[in-house]
């Protein structure tokens, strides 16, 4: 296990392995957040593999002991890559279960054993449907990304998946934000957790410049070409909010011989796989990117994240951006913003707790961002008077 961390070029843990881990090997339920980059993966995969390198059940050897689920494909294959590069010294199998790749290939992987399965919901309950994967002796439960998969578009999968599951196990959940209302619906998954938060909650790292950069509509497009013209952007990822965008955005790059490729949820696994090798390899200069590819995804070397358009959630703006100064590097984010999407900037802003400083491009009309006025809920004194006379009939049923 040493030779391998040492291998992978891990000395010294981060902050969040610190703590995490002596928890995660008592086997303690647990809810750790921190910020974007800073090494939760091998936080909670080292527990989980010396768990099973001291089992002493060996006819175990090629059955599935851990689940780690994730929201995304990618993130499945990079958790994958991270757990053989993890046990390339130990004879440790894990299995990668997601959509977009061969099923065929995935019933051969399970049939062949693996230890630990890493998946994606929609493929796994496929598989759980067909009786084509056993989690019976499943004894390490990881949500990785927990906030986005506690929402209500994964939610009734995952408890489909936890159904399946043994009730007396380990289960962990991390993530870089970790909203109030999420945390009441984790409640449900675990057993009086532990809870440990690691940097600023819902912030990103502080290595990270931020900075606003206001601009007109019909001036987006022509603003990001300048910006990717400067010698300072070495690589970068342009976050679009919609799949069309995306690759209109990557079109008009490529036109104006720009390197770039977009990956998004309509594109086939194939496709995103190869835009993903390409754009780490340094084969373009840009990758053109939807929400797809904002949470989890460890790619060395991204010097800048620009937003296209702000995402709806101001969460994932924090995700976003972390896609940038990995591992303690320096980055930084630039958001291309019209007055039109100033209520999603100041939500950002709300989150961050402090406004995001504005720049403007020289030669580029820089029109006024502010923060919208707060909307003033208000009742009449008639209205205030009928709830009362409502309440005082509901006392006297009582």
């Amino acid at each position: 296990m040493l030779r391998s961390l040492r291998d992978r070029g891990h000395h010294d843990a981060t902050p969040i392995q610190t703590v995490a881990i002596p928890i995660a090997l008592r086997r303690k339920d647990l809810i750790a957040t921190a910020e974007t980059g800073s090494g939760k993966t091998a936080a909670y995969l080292l527990p989980v593999i010396e768990r099973i390198k001291r089992s002493p059940n060996k006819h175990l050897e090629t059955t599935a002991q851990a689940l780690v689920v994730v929201p995304t494909r990618e993130l499945a294959a990079q958790v994958g890559r991270e757990f053989s590069l993890l046990t390339r010294n130990l004879p440790m199998r894990a299995l990668v279960i997601a959509g977009g790749d061969s099923m065929h290939r995935q019933l051969i992987g399970l049939r062949r054993g693996a230890q630990v399965l890493v998946a994606c919901p929609g493929r796994l309950i496929d598989h759980l449907e067909r009786a084509t994967v056993n989690l019976s002796q499943i004894h390490t439960l990881v949500i990785d990304e927990a906030d986005r998969m506690l929402d209500m578009g994964f939610l009734p999968q995952l408890r489909r998946i936890v159904a399946s599951l043994p009730r007396e196990r380990h289960t962990m959940m991390f993530s870089a934000t970790f909203p109030t209302p999420v945390q009441r619906i984790a409640r449900d998954f675990l057993k009086e957790p532990e809870k440990i938060t690691i940097g600023q909650t819902s912030a990103p790292p502080v290595t990270i410049r931020q900075r606003v950069c206001p601009v007109t509509t019909e001036s987006k497009g022509k603003l990001l070409l300048e910006l990717l013209r400067t010698d300072e952007i070495e690589s970068a990822i342009v976050f679009t909010r919609t799949k069309i965008r995306a690759d209109q955005i990557a079109r008009f790059l490529a036109r104006h011989n720009v390197k770039a490729v977009a990956i998004h949820g309509d594109r086939s696994q194939t496709q995103r796989n190869f835009a993903l090798a390409a754009f780490k390899a340094g084969r373009y200069h840009v990758m053109v990117a939807t929400d797809v590819a904002a949470r989890g995804l460890d790619i060395p070397d991204v010097s800048h994240v620009i937003n296209f358009d702000l995402p709806e959630e101001p969460e994932v703006y924090i995700h976003r951006i972390g896609r940038t100064a990995r591992m303690g590097r320096n980055g930084e984010a630039i958001s291309l913003v019209t007055p039109d999407e100033r209520t999603s900037l100041a939500a950002i802003e709300r989150i961050l707790g402090s406004p995001l400083q504005r720049r403007g491009i020289e030669g580029f009309e820089a029109p006024e961002i502010s923060a919208p006025k707060p909307v003033r809920l208000f009742r009449t004194a008639g209205a205030s008077r009928h709830l009362a006379q409502r309440a005082r009939v509901r006392q006297r049923w009582s």
